[in-house]
């Protein structure tokens, strides 16, 4: 690896890992929560982090992602209110504080967390609470009172460790940060890869997972048009972006078109990685 390359790297993980401290650990009231129902016995919980699914059986909960830690109690709550079955299993779509905040708490519950390996690593590397006990490489089911529900690793994107979640029952998938409805956050501190993010998708929209529904990692519900144009306006980013850095276009120059044609927010570019969105396209 290059020194410069070295060197934006580091600045990504320290950057990446303050911020993860900053909304984690600083202390703040707990956001509104709201539950909407997706498709039977199928909810989404959103507000304040990461969008959390909640499939219900007669056996037992199943839970995607598990917002912040101070969010746990009333995750818990609007369980509650569904079921009095206890919750079995947390699938930890990638490995960002405010997707899995709460996993220590549904640990100490007697959840069993379960995520990809890769975001399992990420995790324990930078000493986040509640690590999962169980992690898979490339797919792994679980079944709860005769349902199944499956998690796939497709490839790089948002993180080097994003897992799909597929209710092959209800032809419903909840992508992770993969898809939401915003700017792409390229987290280039856990490997992430905005080339090869488009391909991920791909790779699911190509698979023989038969779904209508998406629940993206933040923002509302969604349908599977919503995801393919997703995928396709990435692309045409990359391809924008990668015309102007080998055209010499200045990192200015490069945020004033995130911003005005692809609906970046100025605010976030930091977060964003965009020096490392210019280093991978540079390539």
């Amino acid at each position: 690896m290059r020194k410069s390359s070295l060197f934006l790297f580091s600045i990504a993980v320290v950057l990446s890992a303050g911020a993860w401290m900053a909304r984690t650990q600083a202390p703040q009231a707990p956001a509104q929560l709201t539950l909407e129902k997706v498709k039977d016995n199928l909810y989404v919980i959103i507000g304040d982090g990461g969008n959390v699914a909640v499939y219900v059986t007669g056996d037992g909960v199943i839970l995607v992602d598990d917002k912040f830690e101070r969010d746990a109690a009333d995750i818990m709550a609007k369980v509650k209110s569904l079921t009095d079955k206890p919750v079995k299993y947390v699938l930890n779509t990638h490995q960002h504080g405010d997707h899995t905040g709460g996993n220590q708490k549904l640990l100490d519950a007697s959840a069993e967390i379960i995520s990809q390996k890769n975001a399992r690593a990420n995790m324990v590397a930078t000493k986040m609470p509640g690590a999962p006990r169980v992690s898979f490489t490339d797919e792994t089911e679980v079944f709860v009172g005769g349902h199944e529900v499956r998690a796939h690793y497709y490839g790089r994107g948002h993180t080097n460790g994003d897992a799909m979640i597929y209710f092959p029952e209800l032809k419903v998938i909840h992508t992770g940060d993969l898809f939401t409805n915003g700017a792409p956050f390229i987290d280039y501190s856990a490997n992430a890869s905005a080339v090869e993010w488009p391909k991920t998708i791909d790779n699911v929209l190509k698979s023989d997972w038969d779904f209508d529904t998406v629940i993206p990692g933040h923002g509302p519900v969604s349908k599977r048009a919503d995801l393919i144009k997703y995928r396709d306006k990435f692309v045409a980013m990359n391809d924008r972006v990668s015309g102007m850095v080998r055209g010499g276009k200045n990192k200015d120059d490069v945020k004033a078109v995130l911003v005005s044609d692809f609906g970046w927010q100025a605010t976030g570019l930091g977060a964003n990685s965009i020096d490392g969105l210019i280093a991978e396209l540079k390539k």
